[in-house]
C-alpha cells in the first residue's frame, strides 16, 4: 500500500513543553504545523507529581500543565499527531522527508523536540521482569505496590522525588545509589530522610534481579568493600539519568560524541539549514522546564523567517 505525502510548513518532531510550545507560536503565524509524538504527548514530565518551578503556579501536576500547553497550541491551530512511530529521516538543505507508519512527510521546516529517555537499569534480567517489579514511573505503577517493599534506583532529583512520591504506597522504602551521597535539591533530601521507612544504600550496585514469574529480591554489591546481600523487594523504580533521543538523526545532524546531543546553540539551529533542535534534545548548560518553553519559542519564530525567505526564493 502506497503510503500519502503530506507538505506542510513545519514538521515538530516531540510532543513535550518545547514542541507544544514550538506549535503554539507556529499555528498563532498561520503556520501549517503537524506535532509528531510516537508516545504520550507531554514526555517524561507528564509524570510529575507536582511542579513548583514553572511560573505562573505554585503548583501543578505535570499532567495539568501539559493539557494546558497543549490546549493552547492546538486552539493556535497547531495538529498533534500521537503515536505514530517514525520509521526513516531525510535531512538535507535542499528537502526535509520524514516517513511514519502511516505518512510520508514533507515539511519546508523541522524543530527536533524529541527530548531524552530514561537510562535503563544494566542487568542482564531488566527485560524479564521489566513491568514484572522494574519500573520507569512512578506515577504510572507506583499504585500496584501499596503495602508493598519498595525500592528506588537513584540519587538525583527524579530519583528523590519518586521516593517521596512512593512513600504512600510503600510498607518500607529503600534507595539505591551508586554515589557516597544524593545529589538531589536539599528540600526533596531533607523531606526523604526525615522518613522512618527510608533505608539507604550509597556506594551500592545491583548486581541481579530474582524472582520466578515477578520480581521478589534482588542481589547488591557495595562498590568499596564488595560485600553483597540479598534484598527482598516487590517492585523498584529506576531513575539513573537520561540519554538523548537522538538516534533518528545522527547520519544528518552533528551530535556531541560524549553525550548524544544534537549541537545547537541559542538560536536552536543546527548544521542543516531549516532544521531546528530545541529543549532537553539540544547541547546546553541548563534544562528545565521553562529552557524548553524557551527554547520552543525561539525555534518556531527562526522557522517562521526560514519558511518565509524559502517561499519568497531567497
Amino acid at each position: 500500500m502506497t503510503k500519502p505525502n503530506k507538505e506542510l510548513d513545519l514538521l515538530i518532531i516531540g510532543g513535550g513543553v518545547a514542541g507544544l510550545t514550538a506549535g503554539m507560536y507556529a499555528g498563532r503565524m498561520n503556520l501549517k504545523t503537524l506535532i509528531l509524538e510516537n508516545e504520550l504527548v507531554g514526555g517524561q514530565i507528564v509524570n510529575a507529581h507536582g511542579i513548583e518551578n514553572y511560573p505562573g503556579f505554585l503548583s501543578i501536576k505535570g499532567s495539568e500543565l501539559v493539557e494546558r500547553i497543549q490546549e493552547q497550541a492546538m486552539t493556535a491551530g497547531a495538529e498533534i499527531d500521537e503515536f505514530d512511530t517514525i520509521l526513516s529521516v531525510q535531512l538535507t538543505a535542499a528537502e526535509k522527508i520524514i516517513e511514519t507508519e502511516t505518512t510520508i512527510y514533507k515539511p519546508h521546516a523541522v524543530i527536533i523536540t524529541s527530548g531524552m529517555m530514561r537510562r535503563k537499569l544494566p542487568i542482564a534480567e531488566e527485560k524479564k521482569f521489566l513491568s514484572r517489579g522494574i519500573h520507569y514511573c512512578e506515577l504510572c505503577d507506583g499504585h500496584m505496590y501499596q503495602n508493598k517493599i519498595i525500592a528506588v534506583v537513584g540519587g538525583g532529583n527524579a530519583a528523590v522525588d519518586a521516593a517521596n512520591f512512593l512513600d504512600k504506597y510503600a510498607q518500607k522504602l529503600y534507595i539505591i545509589h551508586r554515589s557516597p551521597q544524593l545529589t538531589a535539591d536539599p528540600v526533596s533530601q531533607d523531606k526523604l530522610l526525615k522518613n522512618p521507612k527510608v533505608t539507604c544504600f550509597f556506594n551500592t550496585n545491583i548486581l541481579k534481579a530474582e524472582g520466578s514469574t515477578s520480581l521478589e529480591s534482588i542481589l547488591l554489591e557495595d562498590k568499596n568493600t564488595h560485600e553483597q546481600q540479598t534484598l527482598k523487594v516487590d517492585g523498584i523504580f529506576v531513575n539513573i539519568g537520561v540519554v538523548p533521543n537522538s538516534q533518528l538523526f545522527k547520519n544528518d545532524l552533528t551530535i556531541e560524541k560524549s553525550s548524544g546531543h544534537i549541537i545547537a546553540g541559542e538560536t536552536c539551529e543546527t548544521n542543516i539549514p531549516g532544521v531546528f533542535a530545541a529543549g532537553d534534545i539540544r547541547t546546553k548548560q541548563i534544562r528545565q522546564l521553562t529552557t524548553a518553553a524557551a527554547d520552543g519559542t525561539v525555534a518556531a519564530l527562526l522557522a517562521e523567517k526560514y519558511i518565509q525567505q524559502q517561499k519568497e526564493g531567497k
